[in-house]
């Protein structure tokens, strides 16, 4: 999925108004966005404001904005000038949405990518479309920077996750290209798998002043060598070990939060919050994968939520009374790294085979198959390039 960003800046994701907007019931297009929505007053959305107006509507989507960035999964393209997206994410899979579409602004920047002379001189077909792809990404993504306030996230290519010079030399590919269309550092971030070399890649990258999100977080150790590396945003998906835990066992650490009653997605962003705020890294926590509203409410304060469309629907659908509190209160708060406890081994100092001996099955199986899935969608992606290049007319 993609990512909410902040203005060039703040180190927050979206600005600090913490909006999110009113959505359709349509059918969504591959994307990402963080969208402006009429601001509540802070007391409001907390639930301890005086009794309100008859005219005024609360709904539980504004109670639950007023303490993590809630940030929709998908997005309309034709919304653009309706719901203003204050910032946006572009990858593989919104390429092959953009490329579905019958008409929409997006594709010039796709037969421009096509019929560029520097990957049309390359002479191995498969260096070739790689080049498209990473021209395509930086070519929509500028067009969505000259659209939005806050930043463009851009996903680097998965079949380079276990190369870490790859890719770095890939995000100073892509920086170069934002350059060439005046799209500055400062508002560009750029999402990595969290492996080893991943990890060693955002570390190096951020000690150059470029931003880095580190995605496919599946353990305490890949977040907590994440947060160490001094990764911009970490990026853990509850609901996928929520489903792995009821299909597998034998993860010592996925066993550990059953034992307590806990559900293993939900506890492992709480440990991790509480360890970034522990130790006062600058890292901020996204969750996804989130199943229902009541995930949105377990996981309140995080910095961010990405939720999908009807979560999101059936919350501003749902219209409560300011002065109702309705567990309307942060789950998640910094005093939580004072108070959590961490054992030795957790506080260590992170390497490569410290991480992998602390990975764990869940964490290795659900990394292997998020990897896989967006290397196949870059396959599509250049697949398809091969069969449309060349653009018309060029």
């Amino acid at each position: 999925m993609a990512l909410s960003i902040s203005t060039p800046t703040s180190s927050s994701l979206v600005p600090a108004s913490r909006q999110v907007v009113r959505l359709t019931s349509r059918s969504a297009k591959p994307a990402t966005f963080s969208l402006r929505r009429p601001p509540l007053a802070a007391a409001a959305a907390a639930g301890n404001a005086p009794t309100s107006p008859v005219s005024e509507v609360v709904t539980e989507l504004d109670a639950v904005a007023g303490f993590s960035e809630i940030v929709p999964d998908t997005v309309v393209f034709d919304d653009f000038e309706r719901f203003a997206p204050t910032a946006a994410t572009v990858s593989s899979s919104l390429l092959l949405g953009i490329a579905g579409l019958p008409d929409t602004k997006f594709k010039s920047a796709i037969d421009t990518a096509l019929a560029d002379g520097e990957c049309n001189a390359l002479e191995k077909p498969e260096d070739r479309m790689s080049c498209y792809l990473t021209k395509a990404l930086a070519n929509v993504g500028a067009e969505l920077a000259h659209q939005v306030p806050g930043r463009v996230s851009t996903e680097i290519d998965a079949r380079l996750a276990y190369d870490t010079q790859g890719i770095i030399h890939r995000v100073h590919e892509l920086l170069n290209l934002y350059n060439q269309h005046d799209v500055s550092t400062d508002r560009l971030l750029f999402k990595i798998p969290a492996t080893w070399q991943g990890i060693e890649a955002s570390r190096l990258l951020e000690s150059e002043g470029v931003q880095t999100h580190l995605t496919f977080v599946y353990s305490f150790a890949q977040a907590a060598a994440a947060a160490q590396a001094g990764a911009s945003v970490v990026q853990i998906f509850v609901g996928r070990l929520r489903d792995w835990a009821r299909n597998h066992s034998g993860d010592p650490e996925i066993d550990e939060a059953l034992k307590k009653g806990e559900d293993a997605g939900l506890a492992l962003a709480k440990k991790v919050y509480a360890y970034i705020h522990r130790n006062g890294y600058k890292t901020k926590l996204m969750v996804a994968a989130i199943r229902n509203k009541q995930d949105v409410f377990s996981l309140l304060g995080i910095d961010y939520i990405i939720a999908p469309l009807k979560i999101l629907q059936s919350l501003e659908e749902s219209v409560t009374d300011p002065d109702v509190k309705y567990g309307y209160v942060p789950k998640l708060t910094p005093a939580i790294g004072k108070t959590y406890n961490f054992t030795e081994e957790e506080l260590v100092k992170w390497d490569q085979l410290s991480l992998s001996a602390a990975m764990g099955p869940a964490a290795e199986e659900l990394l292997a198959s998020g990897l896989e899935g967006y290397v196949n969608q870059a396959r599509r992606v250049e697949e398809l390039f091969g069969k449309i290049w060349p653009p018309p007319n060029v």
